[in-house]
């Protein structure tokens, strides 16, 4: 019996076109699937309607898996592929089940032996790894670091001492209304020369990305404001040493 399969499904970062960032096969993909699990139905409404869809979305079948989804709400899911349908998964922007709650779904669709199909779309950690010029040999995603102002300076140095022993790109996000805190913090306890990349708005007409070392931050200052935006950070061992000179 066809199980289906769960088609993860990537969506623009910013309010550009579809046709702009995504495949024409990722949107020739979309008319045949009926049913979405998603991280916000009004969200994917939108997206949907602006691929394609539009006039067609009354028809669709949405399922929200999102931070507040309990784990009995999840493995229910599983009973929208028994009747061999296929199924898409779209979260807020970029890639699905990358620092997204989708990944619960994905590893479920793993153990009932459904078939995963990732589609080619938009990473902005990629993008901004590319775009940077740092270390693309070596790095780590590190997600989202501590709110609070003393733990979220710890977890600076500590991020920034092991890119210094391991020569590694260290890449991090932040909820955007915390951006310009954070990137104060950056520039309050990050060495010198360690280098920073800031990269917002990526795919979008007024996208900003810029590598600088902190000292030429201090000395350039930014705003990045509620812009989407990735944090990208490399040091190197002579730059942690001439800190505690």
């Amino acid at each position: 019996m066809n199980k289906g399969k769960l088609y993860l499904i990537p969506t623009p970062l910013g309010e550009g076109a579809p046709l702009e960032v995504l495949p024409a096969s990722v949107l020739d993909l979309l008319p045949t699937l009926r049913r979405f699990v998603v991280e916000e139905v009004r969200t994917a409404r939108r997206f949907l309607s602006s691929a394609g869809l539009k006039g067609h979305i009354q028809e669709l079948e949405f399922h929200e898996l999102n931070e507040h989804t309990s784990p009995a709400e999840v493995e229910a899911l599983m009973a929208l592929f028994a009747d061999g349908s296929s199924v898409g998964l779209l979260s807020e922007a970029g890639l699905p089940a990358v620092a997204d709650p989708g990944a619960q779904l994905v590893a479920l669709c793993h153990r009932h032996q459904i078939e995963v199909v990732p589609l080619v779309g938009p990473s902005s950690l990629m993008l901004a790894l590319m775009a940077s010029g740092l270390n693309g040999q070596s790095f780590a995603f590190v997600g989202y670091i501590p709110a609070k102002t003393e733990e979220r300076r710890a977890a600076l140095r500590a991020l920034e001492k092991r890119s210094a022993s391991a020569s590694q790109t260290q890449i991090l996000i932040e909820t955007p209304y915390r951006n310009d805190s954070l990137l104060a913090d950056m520039l309050q306890c990050l060495s010198a020369g360690t280098r920073l990349c800031l990269a917002a708005n990526l795919t979008c007409p007024d996208a900003f990305i810029r590598t600088r070392t902190i000292a030429q931050w201090k000395q350039e200052p930014v705003t990045i404001g509620k812009r989407p935006c990735v944090f990208v950070i490399l040091s190197e061992a002579k730059n942690l040493k001439a800190k505690h000179l």
